[in-house]
């Protein structure tokens, strides 16, 4: 029997997996100084300050924090002040700070379980926090100069940050969040998208990549099918957060063997008051059986190891576990 591991790096090359890789078993997240001491809402939680100054809230029963961005709670409402008015947080922290996380490391069975480096909001979210999800999308139009200055600066930022995780942590996977769309659109056309975040993302998966990093998976869990060759491009491994309303099976056909697709059970489908197991069975079965065993992995979208509603996540990776008897033989 394959180890977790080894069974993720069979399914995304295509190889001879021995069962479906269930969710995130595969992914051992290890924290670092900067995640630890930056301040996150609970779930109840509302109006928490993070090291960006950003205002985020997470209303009970729904499913991640979000910024708020009422009053004078927008950091920055005007991208041409961007210099002013955004500040990037402290990545160098004492090998005395890191030595718990590098401890949590070292625990972690590398034949297992992939030491995993988990990265949010990405570029783009970290964009919209800052100014406000319509100012932003409007910004791409109007103060287009502003918007690159501004993007470089979040990438410097991420590179930074991420030669300091390299050093210490030296992770296998990096898990990276940013949500590129809503259920049935991209919030950029993939032209723009190419312009303004393609190179970016480049220099940061490159950087990961070439400093041991041997998996990238990426959370969006939105429509994004019109991006998926610039995820391949920018050196995404696993898609993961992929909704149905991508046609996952059209996508597994034309780009198996470069991205893996992970999720194809959407939350609001079996994450909801009230859920059941038989919903939860009928949307695993489902699409196990439209996208096969190979360059796929069967995951809710939610961008974690958890659900909203207590039950949710086990109950998907049970049903997982009964397909994987029954379509791997």
């Amino acid at each position: 029997m394959l180890t977790k591991r080894q069974n993720l790096l069979e399914t995304i090359r295509g190889g001879n997996p021995d069962r479906y890789v269930n969710q995130f078993e595969a992914l051992a997240i290890v924290g670092n100084p900067y995640s630890a001491t930056n301040p996150a809402p609970k779930p109840g939680e509302v109006n928490i300050v993070n090291a960006w100054g950003v205002t985020r809230s997470w209303p009970a029963g729904t499913p991640g924090p979000f910024p708020v961005h009422t009053g004078d709670k927008i950091v920055c409402p005007d991208v041409t002040e961007w210099k002013e008015k955004v500040h990037a947080p402290n990545v160098v922290f004492s090998d005395e700070d890191w030595a718990p996380f590098v401890a949590q490391a070292e625990k972690v069975d590398r034949n297992e379980q992939f030491v995993t480096h988990y990265v949010a909001p990405g570029v783009f979210e970290q964009c919209h926090y800052l100014m406000e999800i319509q100012n932003c999308l409007i910004n791409f139009y109007e103060e287009p100069e502003a918007m690159h200055e501004l993007i470089d600066y979040i990438t410097e930022w991420e590179l930074k940050y991420a030669e300091e995780v390299c050093k210490h942590l030296k992770p296998d996977a990096l898990f990276h969040h940013d949500d590129w769309g809503t259920q049935m659109s991209t919030f950029l056309s993939p032209a723009m998208f190419e312009e303004f975040y393609l190179p970016a993302y480049k220099k940061i998966y490159g950087y990961y990549k070439e400093h041991g990093v041997q998996v990238i998976i990426h959370h969006s869990d939105s429509y994004a099918a019109t991006l998926v060759p610039y995820m391949i491009e920018m050196g995404i491994d696993i898609w993961q957060g992929v909704m149905r309303s991508n046609n996952i099976p059209e996508l597994i056909q034309k780009y198996g063997g470069q991205i893996t697709f992970m999720g194809g059970v959407d939350s609001a489908l079996v994450d909801y008051p009230g859920w059941t197991r038989d919903v939860v069975e009928k949307e695993v079965r489902s699409i196990c059986e439209a996208c096969g065993t190979k360059f796929f992995i069967p995951n809710t979208s939610q961008g974690g190891a958890m659900s909203t509603y207590p039950g949710v996540y086990e109950a998907v990776a049970e049903e997982i576990d009964k397909m994987s008897k029954e379509l791997f033989k």
